[in-house]
């Protein structure tokens, strides 16, 4: 083998080997694995709502509107053969009828409104624990008197910057 073919080759090597520590370094990034675990707990947060949406909410809806499951609650566009009456949607969809199918729309836009509340109440919690701690951090002092020359100095000092005089250590 060529000499110029075995440089190409180490060469290709050092940057395999560089590709992966910058992969791993992407990877590991704080906010790169808190991205992954947001949409792992997502995923089962989606569940849980669909869950809620189809075996708690539906039913009472469906039975206020005379035992019907609004998921299979459809409209017949263009009949197929067999033609209809169908006992449900996908014996409609088995028939090669074109449907319309509101009752699984509904069903969508009611998980979407539980999921867009659930996001609003967690950021408005989180917004107001951050607006608390910033009222807290404004109302901490960040100055002290020197009991010597009376200047505003630093809350942290350990000596006056005006009169060079040694201050008690502050407590943090």
């Amino acid at each position: 083998m060529s000499e110029k073919k075995r440089n190409h080759r180490e060469v290709g090597r050092v940057k395999d080997v560089k590709l992966l520590r910058e992969f791993r370094a992407f990877i590991m990034r704080g906010n790169v694995l808190d991205l992954a675990v947001g949409i792992i707990i997502g995923i089962a947060f989606g569940g849980v709502v669909n869950s809620m949406v189809n075996d708690v909410v539906m039913p009472p809806i469906g039975a206020a509107l005379g035992g019907v499951d609004l998921k299979e609650a459809y409209i017949v566009l263009k009949p197929g053969t067999p033609g209809p009456p169908y006992a449900s949607v996908a014996n409609a969809t088995a028939a090669g009828a074109v449907t319309l199918r509101y009752g699984a729309f509904l069903n969508a836009v009611i998980n979407f409104l539980i999921v867009a509340f659930a996001v609003f109440m967690m950021v408005w919690t989180v917004g107001k624990m951050r607006a608390r701690e910033k009222e807290k951090e404004e109302q901490r002092p960040t100055e002290k008197e020197c009991p010597h020359c009376f200047m505003k100095i630093p809350i942290r000092a350990v000596r006056c910057g005006f009169c060079t005089s040694t201050l008690e250590a502050a407590v943090t």
